[in-house]
């Protein structure tokens, strides 16, 4: 099964609220966003910012005019695009596998909870990183998170790698600065904590 339809599944099979990675609000990465303080014109890349993520509705909230969303389900994408409504129309909806994807222009900012961690091959995880390099405006920002290095080593059935802010540093190269990491215990809607590694990076301008 490859990997738009595995996701698709996913969503056809379970709720938000019965999905581990569910938050009612991304508390960590509107901190993180916020001490940018891009303008309101900044263009923000979501990846895997489809089905029960709450940041496009807190960004569009925020007044942000610039915001693309970016996920391998489409059945991901259509429930995000349900819950903002007449909003939606606000939104440039991208449904392709990251690891396939060639950007266009450049964002100000690269946003991704969740979705690098289920990269577990270092060909995948290259693509990755040459799409945020291409992506990503000289001086712009990218946040990460991923599984920390004693979070779970599975989710939703599939193997993940866990990352250090050391280790993720290291990943997206030379091209990138760590700025900012930050650790934060995730709740499932079920109780169960799960250690996540929040990376703010900065692009260098040479």
């Amino acid at each position: 099964m490859d990997r738009a339809d595995y996701w698709n599944n996913a969503y056809q099979a379970k709720s938000d609220e019965q999905l581990s990675w569910y938050q009612p609000q991304s508390t960590l990465s509107l901190q993180l966003i916020d001490s940018l303080k891009l303008p309101s014109s900044a263009a923000i890349m979501d990846v895997g910012g489809g089905g029960p993520s709450a940041l496009a509705g807190e960004l569009l909230d925020r007044g942000f005019a610039g915001l693309s969303i970016l996920d391998v389900s489409h059945d991901a994408l259509e429930r995000c695009r349900q819950r903002l409504g007449k909003r939606a129309d606000q939104v440039t909806w991208l449904h392709t596998d990251i690891t396939h994807f060639i950007p266009t222009h450049q964002y100000d900012l690269w946003h991704d909870r969740a979705v690098f961690h289920f990269l577990t091959t270092p060909a995948d995880q290259a693509t990755y990183i040459a799409a945020m390099q291409q992506g990503v405006k000289p001086a712009g920002h990218a946040i990460i998170a991923t599984f920390a290095p004693d979070g779970p080593m599975q989710c939703s059935g599939l193997d993940v790698m866990r990352w250090s802010a050391e280790a993720l540093a290291h990943a997206v190269g030379h091209a990138f600065v760590l700025v900012a990491s930050i650790r934060e215990t995730h709740q499932t809607p079920w109780g169960k904590p799960q250690a996540f590694t929040y990376c703010l990076f900065q692009r260098r301008t040479k």
